[in-house]
């Protein structure tokens, strides 16, 4: 039974919001890791459904000893949709059974009432923006080289054509090196090369970071990696520094630190030392961190680009995330962990990225950052476009900027239109220079302030004047 207890966390978890399904699921024991992930989908699958029978039956009114109903939720879909629960005979299996003839009798019902001809039409459907995403596999290239890995796959049967034309076809990136493009449908469980960390499952937006930082392959860098797990960016970080130099891979969450060390290993990163602390508790003035040049910041955010097979099976009110206060508090999060990423004597170059949809989470946070005084004691400006890979075309909102020029030097990807998930990356650098273009910058967004922000201005300057609507 401690296994579905697990799996229920995870559905407690997601009601509440404190993690992506895949981040949730990297957290479980990798012994049961499997087996969980099959049962969390299909009854996520299935779960609107399920809950209508539930509620039907009306078990959990009858059954004091079923006090969790996600709990619930995953026994009843083992019950009428798997091979039965697959636990011993203790008390909360027998509540369930006991109502096993009613559960059934109300699936039927609901099933016959819905006009399902088969169980798999009460599933849950997918996201259609998912099935316009290839399967990205980036080379670790650590490990082996990217033509290696071209020519293992072509001898697996695979051909170098478009993935989205044919369901073995594969292709190089043009913006990632060691990024290759598979057919959505492709599945990797029992690729050598994947389980062997030779190849790693990573959206191409997130693999923009690393990319972006470009730490320098040189034994005496030191790179700061604040919020590592599971470790995709990690991995990709140590590869670009041909495993020279040190990596410190930051997590405070002790399960989380469990996968980025698994993961870690696994890609056979030799110059990471994973951390199990807080990046904010560090402190820049210690020996150990002060000649840290470069840094990466990915902190929590909405997740609100994230468009997958799996996060599609969470009901979101999309209104709601964009209204409450949760937005401002991760922005103001988010800024924290900029302004003290700034406060190390030596660091040369942040990025700070999101896998967010929202201004708030992006070009509204950069703008506080360029205006905090740790940008002015720095000095920190944007890194121009032609350092934040220059090819990409979409580039951050001037409106939601003050000024075109930053916007130009800020990455967007959007799902609708760029092959991969929603994501938001800047990069801030060290610099006289610069500094100079940054207080121009503000004295220019004075000017580009949008009408409405223009207008709140002038009405607070003439508290007299007698506001009036249309």
């Amino acid at each position: 039974m401690n296994f579905y207890f697990d799996a229920a966390k995870v559905l407690d978890h997601l009601d509440a919001k404190k993690g992506s399904i895949k981040g949730l699921i990297a957290s479980i024991e990798e012994k049961d890791r499997k087996r969980s992930t099959a049962l969390i989908i299909e009854t996520l699958k299935y779960r609107s459904f399920l809950s209508d029978v539930i509620n039907a039956s009306k078990m959990m009114k009858d059954e004091r000893k079923l006090t969790s109903f996600n709990l619930a939720l995953l026994l009843v879909h083992d019950l009428l949709l798997g091979k039965g629960i697959q636990a011993g005979d203790g008390p909360i299996k027998q509540a369930i059974l006991r109502h096993k003839t009613r559960l059934n009798g109300e699936f039927q019902k609901l099933k016959i009432k819905r006009g399902a001809l088969s169980n798999s039409q009460l599933a849950q459907s997918g996201d259609e923006r998912a099935a316009s995403i290839p399967r990205y596999v980036r080379v670790n290239t650590s490990l082996w080289s990217t033509e290696d890995a071209i020519q293992y796959y072509l001898s697996r049967g695979f051909t170098l054509s478009n993935p989205m034309d044919s369901s073995k076809g594969f292709t190089q990136d043009a913006h990632i090196p060691d990024l290759l493009a598979f057919a959505p449908s492709t599945s990797f469980a029992d690729d050598h090369a994947y389980l062997g960390g030779k190849v790693i499952l990573q959206d191409k937006a997130s693999c923009f970071p690393a990319v972006v930082l470009a730490p320098p392959p040189t034994e005496n860098s030191i790179v700061i990696d604040a919020t590592a797990a599971p470790g995709n960016k990690t991995s990709h970080l140590s590869a670009l520094m041909k495993n020279k130099g040190k990596l410190y891979a930051f997590e405070r969450d002790r399960k989380r630190y469990g996968t980025l060390q698994k993961m870690l290993a696994t890609a056979k990163c030799q110059n990471v030392i994973p951390t199990n602390a807080d990046f904010l508790t560090v402190n820049p003035e210690d020996d150990k961190y002060r000649s840290t040049t470069h840094i990466l910041l990915d902190p929590s955010c909405s997740g609100s680009g994230i468009v997958n097979r799996l996060d599609h099976l969470i009901e979101t009110d999309e209104e709601e995330d964009v209204t409450n206060d949760r937005l401002a508090k991760l922005a103001a999060f988010q800024l924290k962990m900029i302004q003290h990423a700034m406060k190390f004597p030596k660091v040369q170059k942040i990025v700070y990225s999101t896998c967010s949809i929202h201004a708030t989470e992006n070009e509204h946070v950069v703008r506080s950052a360029l205006d905090s005084k740790e940008a002015n004691a720095g000095p920190f400006s944007l890194a121009p476009r032609d350092q934040v890979i220059p090819t990409w075309s979409r580039r951050g909102l001037p409106e939601e900027m003050n000024c075109e020029a930053d916007a130009d030097s800020v990455i967007r990807c959007s799902p609708d239109g760029d092959c991969t998930n929603g994501f938001f990356v800047s990069c801030f650098i060290r610099g006289n220079k610069l500094h100079e273009s940054n207080l121009k910058r503000k004295l220019i967004g004075e000017d580009q302030q949008p009408e409405k922000e223009k207008k709140v201005k002038s009405k607070k300057r003439k508290p007299n004047q007698t506001n009036t609507t249309s």
